[in-house]
Formats: structure tokens, C-alpha cells, sequence
């Protein structure tokens, strides 16, 4: 295996946690919805944004409040977990990121060649980044230091500059809210990141917490503009028959049904927001419009709507020492993704300033430059057997076939001779590399076509980081 494929699949599977999936997937009836997934399966490539107080000690997003054995708290002198907790949801107080500017954000990620945005409205902590009625945990509560700033409803300000660019929106919503007391109530001790009662012993105070989700998704889906995506997370809230005996332990341990009644809640969204995709993550069924592996490219072409949500750096939240992956890396996930049918979906964690670092803006320019010359390999195209070829990712638009070359990041030098065996020339293929002028020439090799690369490109390629042929006429 080359050394830059390597090191990226060992970034992927033991730098981060690669969560399971399911691979169950049921289409949707709805014209309206399909029409929308059709659109944003060619889009392609997206923003996500994990923010919100925790970001001012570079801790991770919510789950240092969550009492399981796998949890570090290494913040602050508290000794037992209530005091923790006060502390934790105090931050609030201090989160004042005077430096937050979307249209910055939104500028930065249309020259990557973005196309849609999923925004955390609301994290697993409760934290509402949205001016809310349903609570004062929120950033335009009068106790935040963020709240007297005219754009401390930040999800409505970064909706309004996104869709201002023809962005596809997403609202990112936590199914558990571990601030609520109709899930987490304070009678009883908060053991795990489920629900700390039995909603069958209490329906009353579950209904509570069904009407509190329901309220606040209707909030985002009639003040924030138009919506594209409901992206629901935490997926151990669901029925119990709708966990698999494969499933995550820390989905099946808890027998409790913590049914929320999604149902309910897309038909209401959809009143609002037509062909609205909802994104009940890991819970097969009608609700789930497409699968989301986490920080995890799958070994083989999904050959239904997906997308691979992964991190910038090696954590959703800002933390100051973090390694950002390099252009070069980017570009790798993004095409073996988009090979295997899949869209990509980016993580930016922003700094409790409301900024983000230089790295982050230096990947989105490089990753642009490159997307200004290949694009067209990747916007609107199809997945097309066998996916790879070595260090060869293909995909196809019509009857083209991109055959996109994958160098080690030492790698600057075009290869004289590029050899595909996986699809048959014929007496009318033609042969270019996007970002020159002229075809190349080829020959025939068996069932395969050998491309020829002239010096003068093998020493100045067009790009770096990965190099796109495009092949008219060989596709049957």
C-alpha cells in the first residue's frame, strides 16, 4: 500500500472513533423529500460546526457531563461530579465570543466548494445556540455574556449567511438534553447519557420532554429561514423495537423506551419546511433519509444516500493543541468518499472567540484551488464499479469516466504512464487531465488503456495533491 493511502486509514480508523452504522435504509415516499436528496447527493461536499461554551476550556462538546466510566474530566478542582456540573453549566455566563463572523465563515467555505452547512443548534449538554422560548439555557439569555451582542442568535445568523449563498441549511439537533429536567431529573442521580427515570412509571413527565422536543425543533423550522436538513443526533433515544441486536452496547443496556415520537415531529416539520430531509441518525426507518458513518469512510460504495461526517482536527470541539489534517489529506477523504457514492461532510470547530484558526481557513483555500480545476469530477457525479484501482478513484457524469490519481503527499512528480485495467478503450476515447489543454495520448493494454503523461506535465502538473483524467468514450 502507498504511504500516503496508509497513513490516511490509519488516521481514520485508530486516530479517531469510528462509530457503527446502520446500513439498513428505507426510501422515503415523499416526492418532494426525494427530489431534495437527489439535489444534495450531488452537492457533494459540506460544513459542520460543533460549538457552544464548552469551547472556552477545550473540552469535549457536552460529554464530560455524562457520569460513564470512559469519561475524562480534566478541567477545573472539582472533586465530585455536582459541583462539576454547576460549573459546567455556569460557562454560560462567559462565553462572549465578540469575534464571531459568519459571513466570514460562509465566504471561506463557498471558495472551498462547499454547498450545504450543518450547524449544532443544540448539543447533548442542552446548551439552545438559538433564541428559544422553552428555556433560558440558551445564548440570548440576559445571564450570557454573548447576549447583548446583535448577533447573539447566532443559528439565525448563520443561517441568513449561508442561505444568502444558496447554501443547502442544516439544523443539527441533540435528541437528549441533559440540562432539562423532563430528561435528566434532578430527583434522581444523572448515571448514564440516558434518561435518569422510567418514562413508562412518569408518561406525564416523558410528555413533558416529547412536547419540549417538539417546541423547540418547531422554533428552528418557522424562524430561521428555509431548512434543508433536520439532523437529529443521539441515538439512543428511540423505541426500544428499533435497536438492533448488533447494535452499540450503550444503545441497548437501558431498557427504557425513550420513543420521542419522531413521526410527530417530521410532519410538523414538514408543514413548515417541504421535502425536508430528516436525519434520524443510526435508526433504521422511514426517518433516517440518509445514513451518516462517523469519522469512518466505509470500506466499500454505499449504493444509497450517505454521508461520512468527519473532523478537521482530531475532535468535534475547539481545543487549542489540535493537529489540523493537511490539504492533501482533505482532498484524499473527500475523493474516496465521493467514489463510494457518499457525500462529505466537514467538521470546523470554532474557538470560543467566535473564530476560526488560520489553519482551518489555509485548508479551505487549498482545498478550493484544487476544486477550481477537478469540481467537475466530483459535483453531480455517479459512483461507477469497481470504485478504485490501486491509487486510482473513479467517477462517472453521463458517459465520462474521471479517473482521479491519488499521489503520496511526498509525491509531486505526474507518473509518465498511468495504467487503468478496469475499462476498455475504444477507437473514439479521448483522453485529458483537467487543468490543460489538449488531449493525451493512449494505447491499448490488454482490456485496460494506458494513459501517456508528456514531461512537461510529469514536472509542472496542473494541481497538487490529486490529478483528475477524464475519459470520454469508454464507458458501454
Amino acid at each position: 500500500m502507498k504511504k500516503g493511502l496508509w497513513i490516511l486509514l490509519v488516521m481514520i480508523f485508530f486516530g479517531q472513533i469510528a462509530f457503527a452504522y446502520n446500513k439498513e435504509y428505507h426510501k422515503p415516499s415523499d416526492a418532494k423529500v426525494l427530489k431534495k436528496i437527489e439535489q444534495w447527493q450531488d452537492y457533494k461536499f459540506g460544513l459542520m460546526m460543533h460549538w457552544g461554551p464548552y469551547s472556552q476550556y477545550g473540552i469535549v462538546e457536552s460529554w464530560s457531563l455524562c457520569n460513564e466510566e470512559w469519561i475524562n474530566r480534566n478541567v477545573g478542582p472539582y472533586e465530585n461530579y455536582g459541583d462539576y456540573f454547576k460549573w459546567y453549566e455556569g460557562l454560560k455566563t462567559t462565553f462572549n465570543p465578540k469575534d464571531f463572523d459568519p459571513q466570514k465563515w460562509a465566504d471561506a467555505a463557498e471558495r472551498a466548494g462547499m454547498k450545504y452547512v450543518v450547524f449544532t443548534t443544540k448539543h447533548h449538554d442542552g446548551f439552545c445556540m438559538f433564541d428559544t422560548k422553552t428555556t433560558d439555557y440558551k445564548i440570548t439569555d440576559k445571564d450570557c455574556a454573548f447576549s447583548s451582542n446583535p448577533k447573539a442568535n447566532i443559528t439565525k445568523e448563520i443561517f441568513s449567511e449561508f442561505q444568502k449563498k444558496n447554501f443547502m441549511i442544516g439544523a443539527y439537533f441533540s435528541k437528549p438534553d441533559w440540562h432539562t429536567e423532563y430528561y435528566w431529573w434532578p430527583y434522581y442521580a444523572h448515571a448514564t447519557r440516558h434518561v435518569n427515570y422510567d418514562p413508562a412509571k412518569h408518561p406525564e413527565r416523558w410528555q413533558n420532554f416529547k412536547d419540549y422536543t417538539y417546541n423547540q425543533i418547531e422554533e428552528l423550522m418557522t424562524n430561521y429561514g428555509k431548512i434543508d436538513i433536520l439532523w437529529l443526533d443521539g441515538a439512543w433515544v428511540r423505541p426500544n423495537n428499533n435497536i438492533p441486536e448488533e447494535f452499540e452496547e450503550w444503545a441497548r443496556y437501558r431498557t427504557y423506551n425513550q420513543d420521542v415520537d419522531i413521526p410527530r415531529i417530521a410532519k410538523m416539520a414538514r408543514e413548515h419546511q417541504p421535502g425536508l430531509m430528516v436525519v434520524d441518525r443510526w435508526v433504521a426507518g422511514e426517518y433516517e433519509n440518509y445514513l451518516t458513518p462517523e469519522n469512518k469512510v466505509p470500506d466499500e460504495a454505499l449504493l444509497v444516500p450517505w454521508e461520512a461526517c468527519i473532523t478537521m482536527t482530531g475532535g468535534w470541539a475547539f481545543n487549542k493543541g489540535q493537529r489540523y489534517k493537511t490539504v492533501h489529506q482533505l482532498i484524499n477523504i473527500m475523493v474516496n468518499i465521493v467514489a463510494k457514492n457518499g457525500n462529505f461532510l466537514l467538521n470546523i470547530a470554532p474557538s470560543p472567540e467566535g473564530d476560526w484558526v488560520p489553519d482551518a481557513y489555509d485548508r479551505l483555500e487549498g482545498i478550493g484551488q484544487w476544486m477550481d480545476i477537478n469540481s467537475e469530477a466530483i459535483y453531480g457525479t455517479k459512483p461507477i464499479t469497481p470504485y478504485d484501482e490501486n491509487n486510482i478513484r473513479f467517477t462517472q457524469k453521463s458517459k465520462v469516466l474521471y479517473a482521479i490519481y491519488l499521489p503520496d503527499e511526498d509525491e509531486t512528480e505526474m507518473p509518465k504512464f498511468v495504467n487503468i485495467n478496469s475499462f476498455a478503450p475504444n477507437k473514439n476515447t479521448k483522453v485529458e487531465l483537467l487543468g490543460n489543454n489538449g488531449k493525451l495520448e493512449w494505447e491499448k493494454n490488454g482490456k485496460g488503456i494506458i494513459i501517456s503523461v508528456p514531461e512537461s506535465l510529469t514536472q509542472n502538473p496542473p494541481c497538487e495533491n490529486a490529478w483528475v483524467f477524464k475519459i470520454e468514450n469508454i464507458i458501454e
